[in-house]
């Protein structure tokens, strides 16, 4: 014999506030702190200038020493001169990986 029992009456409220939960967790530890990342190295490349001791995204050291728009110039040492696009630029020198 099967006894038929009735849903609980609360179980759908609480399955919606442990989504929602769940949501706001993620939005806050994941989401928020990629955008913060993004909006930082947009005002690190347009904050750029001439002298900055920079690296580029595939590792390479150099100092500015000139830009445009959209390119840098950068001094890899002994007088060689390389351009790249602005958004090549990883980060200043100065900051070490991690902090």
């Amino acid at each position: 014999m099967m006894l038929l029992q009735a849903p609980a009456s609360g179980s759908n409220w609480m399955q919606l506030v442990l989504m929602g939960g769940i949501f706001v967790v993620m939005y806050f530890f994941m989401i928020r702190p990629q955008q913060k990342k993004a909006k930082d190295q947009q005002k690190f490349i347009t904050d750029m200038k001439e002298g900055d001791a920079v690296v580029t995204i595939g590792g390479l050291h150099g100092k500015i020493v000139e830009t445009t728009e959209k390119t840098v110039t950068l001094d890899v040492g002994r007088g060689m001169r390389l351009v790249f696009d602005k958004t090549a630029i990883s980060r200043d020198s100065s900051i070490r990986l991690g902090q």
